[in-house]
């Protein structure tokens, strides 16, 4: 249980991750509210409007929580088209610098401010060992993840603590990557990716979530944390762990021709990309994964 966060602010709170920090934690006694793209039902929710820039959110509604925590975005699991980009784009960049201009000119501002980020700063890089110390790559999901980073300027100058959680693929039974992948591998249908060599980051969702709690409660902490489990895993061995966990064969591997065919830009940025990514500082900072072997963690979230 986090001992100084008392009231959070979220959002993305439809999301995956966003609906079950939320859950959390009010399970924890802590008050959440949630900003919402729609006209506010009860007290818990905020409207803003992050395409009206400056005009998203009244400040003044922002006042006074300890934490908050932003996990907006448009989905990147499906072909871009051109528009589809620029969504993604504003649904990250353009929101957070709404958000963060909008903190900092509150009078009572946050002690923390936790932004996800995703591995894809990174790059496809092969073999390569990436920590937080490793350079932006090449590429869309780069380019977008360090101007992700970098819409956060206006709480950083205005003394806010801000935390960049770059996450890995999250898995979870009931949402994300993982639900999508099931029904095909319960069918006996899934296999590897391209030559299925490339590195997966991934991480738990319960995992996930105790990482953003452990960051909120640490005052010291601040900047680029990996949010991946310290055991990344190539997508031949992900397929055979998942394979098992579901009590399938996994024997049709896709063609990158074939992904590529099928998905456009997106095959080769993200799922033929190959990000081998440690959780560095947050292992330095003390932080225990609950869940660091892929094998045990299908088993446990599909058992």
């Amino acid at each position: 249980m986090t001992k100084s966060i008392q009231r959070v602010l979220i959002g993305g709170a439809s999301g995956l991750i966003g609906s079950a920090l939320a859950a959390t934690a009010r399970r924890q006694s802590i008050e959440v509210t949630r900003l919402v793209r729609r006209p506010a039902s009860d007290a818990t929710e905020i409207a803003w409007n992050p395409a009206d820039g400056a005009n998203a959110v009244n400040p003044s509604l922002l006042e006074g929580f300890d934490g908050v925590v932003h996990l907006g975005g448009a989905s990147v699991a499906r072909r871009w088209t051109a528009q589809h980009k620029r969504d993604i784009v504003d649904s990250r960049v353009a929101s957070t610098r709404a958000l963060c201009s909008a903190l900092a000119s509150t009078r009572n501002r946050p002690k923390v401010l936790i932004v996800a980020s995703g591995v894809g700063i990174y790059g496809n890089r092969g073999d390569e060992i990436l920590t937080e110390q490793s350079a932006p790559g090449s590429g869309y999901l780069a380019e977008l993840s360090v101007a992700w980073e970098a819409a956060a300027k206006a709480a950083v100058e205005a003394r806010v603590r801000v935390v960049h959680l770059r996450l890995g693929v999250v898995l979870d039974r009931d949402g994300g990557a993982l639900a999508k992948m099931l029904p095909v591998f319960r069918l006996g249908l899934g296999g590897w990716l391209g030559s299925g060599h490339q590195w997966m980051s991934w991480i738990s969702l319960g995992d996930v979530l105790r990482a953003i709690f452990f960051l909120m409660d640490r005052d010291d902490l601040a900047g680029p944390f990996n949010g991946s489990s310290p055991n990344p895993v190539t997508n031949r061995d992900f397929t055979r762990a998942l394979a098992h966990a579901v009590h399938r064969p996994a024997l049709l591997p896709v063609p990158g021709a074939a992904l590529r065919l099928i998905f456009g830009e997106l095959a080769d940025e993200a799922l033929l990309a190959s990000q081998r990514v440690l959780p560095q500082r947050l292992l330095q900072a003390g932080f225990v994964f609950a869940d660091e072997e892929i094998g045990a963690t299908l088993r446990a979230l599909l058992g």
